[in-house]
């Protein structure tokens, strides 16, 4: 018996008929670790899609009053308090990811904007098998450091394998020198046919950018942002940014500055799509996520408890 129908043997008594591994692995004379690996690996390799519908859930008070209050879907994850920052992140993209794979069908597109949090969210998402859906790359990640490429690239294929989907990539910088280059280059055919792609997407996934807390934002660690531009960005009451176009706290960004030169959608052009999840973790990046709230780009909204918390201290 081959290695791959031995993994389906014990795949299918394991969830269809219900066997303990202890009961599979004396019948096929291996150990109960043996037995656990087969079945990781059954998993891993899309021989087995365990599917949790997250909409099915109870929504809870908060959840409700969070809802309420700012106008959006919210989904709360319990994280344990001692938890660090990495485990609080894991906990909230393991959530997300389920629920952004339960939104795309058959013939549907999922945009993605490139950042930690979304990074995390991808390489969580449960393998779904769909035809004709799509996968666009929201903004443009090269800098003057690096393309952008594996790191941006690496995020649209993990959410491409989760889909079986087709990826479009957009390379283009995630910030231009000038305005003018910008609007020369969106003028182009083969950047164009991008930015239809993107107006066309059932679904948007982004996390809120911030320079605060703990694991800040890759656009102020990876080298997209000059001191100059940083210190402008405090000038102008900049709390954080969506698909790296910039908001204050209010939600206004028309006009800041560095926007101009920004490849990402503008919260006027999010607005279109007809479901936008925004997912964050830790509490530190709250006043970036009321600011992303207030300019209207967020549908369904997917954070930790602690987040919960001190969003529900804030005023919309």
């Amino acid at each position: 018996m081959s290695e791959r129908d031995q993994s389906y043997e014990v795949a299918t008594a394991y969830y269809l008929q219900g066997e303990t591994m202890e009961v599979i692995a004396r019948r096929l004379g291996v150990s109960r670790s043996t037995v656990s690996r087969m079945l990781k690996s059954a998993r891993e390799s899309g021989l087995v899609q365990v599917s949790i519908d997250p909409q099915r859930r109870t929504t809870t008070r908060v959840e409700e009053r969070l809802g309420r209050r700012w106008g959006v879907r919210v989904s709360v994850v319990d994280v344990r308090d001692s938890a660090g920052s990495t485990a609080r992140l894991d906990a909230v993209a393991g959530v997300a990811g389920a629920l952004v794979s339960s939104m795309i069908g058959d013939d549907q597109s999922l945009g993605v904007a490139w950042g930690l949090t979304v990074s995390a969210v991808v390489e969580r998402m449960p393998p779904k098998r769909t035809r004709g859906a799509t996968v666009v790359q929201l903004n443009g990640a090269a800098n003057t450091r690096t393309s952008g490429i594996g790191y941006a690239g690496d995020i649209l294929a993990h959410a491409a394998q989760a889909l079986d989907a087709q990826a479009h990539y957009f390379p283009t910088p995630a910030f231009f020198d000038y305005p003018e280059t910008k609007e020369a280059l969106w003028r182009e055919g083969v950047v164009q046919r991008v930015l239809a792609l993107q107006r066309s997407v059932d679904v948007a996934l982004f996390g809120v950018g911030s320079y605060r807390g703990d694991l800040p934002s890759h656009v102020y660690t990876g080298g997209y942002l000059t001191a100059e531009d940083m210190s402008g960005l405090v000038e102008q009451h900049v709390v954080g940014d969506v698909c790296t176009v910039f908001v204050r706290s209010d939600g206004s960004w028309e006009d800041v500055a560095l926007n101009a030169r920004a490849s990402g959608p503008t919260p006027r052009d999010l607005a279109k799509v007809p479901r936008r999840v925004c997912v964050m973790a830790g509490p530190d990046k709250v006043p970036a996520l009321a600011g992303a709230l207030r300019s209207g780009v967020v549908t369904d909204l997917v954070l930790d408890d602690a987040a919960a918390r001190a969003l529900d201290r804030i005023d919309p």
